[in-house]
């Protein structure tokens, strides 16, 4: 079994989801049968910055580099919302996170 090299959550300073985002990938990526994983946090305070790591709105949440969630994805300094089963959200619901890391598990 592969794992992806890290998850990474992005987020702006004014975001009140990126804690809830980073609590989220720990727990999908041990769900997943991927506990080594290192799963950081970065604050993304600038245009250049956004843009440089990949940044689609607060929070991201990359998985082995790649953002999993498809939608609208913009770099500006702005908070994010995710499609979930439930309607519009701040967060992707958990079995999303999950399905995201075991896909890149298996590639």
């Amino acid at each position: 079994m592969r794992f992806p090299p890290s998850i990474h959550v992005l987020y702006i300073e004014d975001c009140p989801n990126w804690e809830g985002a980073l609590r989220l990938a720990r727990d999908a990526a041990f769900s997943a049968g991927a506990a080594e994983v290192d799963v950081l946090a970065t604050e993304v305070s600038t245009p250049q910055q956004a843009a440089r790591l990949g940044f689609a709105g607060s929070p991201t949440i990359l998985v082995g580099g790649k953002d999993p969630f498809p939608g609208v994805r913009s770099p500006a300094l702005k908070c994010r919302v995710f499609q979930t089963s439930g309607g519009p959200s701040g967060l992707p619901e958990r079995g999303q996170l999950v399905d995201a890391i075991r896909t890149a598990i298996a590639a």
